[in-house]
């Protein structure tokens, strides 16, 4: 089924429930300018294939579009770092790098899709003891990241011209005169668009139970979101 008709599917489905949804090219602008809408949308209709399937894709056509040999290249230089050694690889290791990374990434994209809403689940709803089902927290996070996903593909051209196939607008071009070290590196993890993201995030979990505040849920999230970077910042 296409992107098309997977939207299709769920606006029809949703009428037969009584809530009507936007098509799912609409949805995502709407993640983009109208948030709050769109969440109190989702948070009657939970529907989530058709924007974990296109922020898949995207996320797979911004790692094709990088040229095997770059990827390569940057992780030859980390490992040079790390004080060890990098194998050459053949051409036809190459080809099927070039294959097997977009397609890697797009599995990992919808794999971490599944886990972060379960994880967001226990944690407004088991743990906090919020309302909501973890249909509600994926619908809301497969959406959310359509932004982190558009935004990586267009600074594609960027990674290319810079040679970091993990370039990102983070936090780090702020504290550009910070030595490099872990602080840096926590704040190089910590990506502008991701940031973005989890604040939609956390006006779905606000929209789901309105007990829950945005200013409470996006404090939570952030939290999460920084505990990441603190673990990840070690072992850049």
């Amino acid at each position: 089924m296409d992107e098309y008709e997977d939207s299709r599917a769920e606006e029809t489905q949703a009428t037969d429930e009584g809530v009507t949804l936007p098509a799912l090219p609409v949805r995502l602008m709407n993640v983009l300018f109208s948030p709050g809408r769109l969440m109190e949308q989702l948070a009657e209709r939970p529907v989530w294939a058709g924007a974990m399937l296109v922020s898949a894709v995207i996320v797979g056509l911004s790692i094709a579009f990088i040229p095997a040999e770059v990827i390569m290249e940057a992780n030859r230089q980390a490992a040079i770092e790390r004080g060890g050694e990098f194998p050459e690889m053949g051409e036809e290791a190459m080809r099927a790098l070039r294959i097997i990374i977009p397609v890697t990434t797009m599995i990992s994209s919808v794999i971490f899709s599944f886990l972060f809403a379960g994880i967001y689940t226990v944690i407004f709803a088991f743990v906090l003891g919020d309302e909501g089902r973890y249909a509600q927290y994926l619908a809301v996070v497969t959406h959310a990241w359509f932004i982190a996903a558009l935004f990586g593909l267009l600074v594609t051209p960027l990674r290319i011209s810079t040679g970091d196939p993990q370039f990102t607008l983070n936090l780090a071009s702020f504290f550009f005169f910070l030595p490099d070290g872990y602080v840096l590196n926590v704040f190089r993890v910590l990506d502008l668009t991701q940031i973005w993201s989890t604040l939609v995030i956390a006006q779905g979990a606000h929209t789901i139970d309105r007990r829950r505040s945005f200013s409470s849920a996006a404090t939570i999230l952030l939290g999460v979101l920084l505990a990441i970077a603190l673990v990840i910042g070690r072992f850049m």
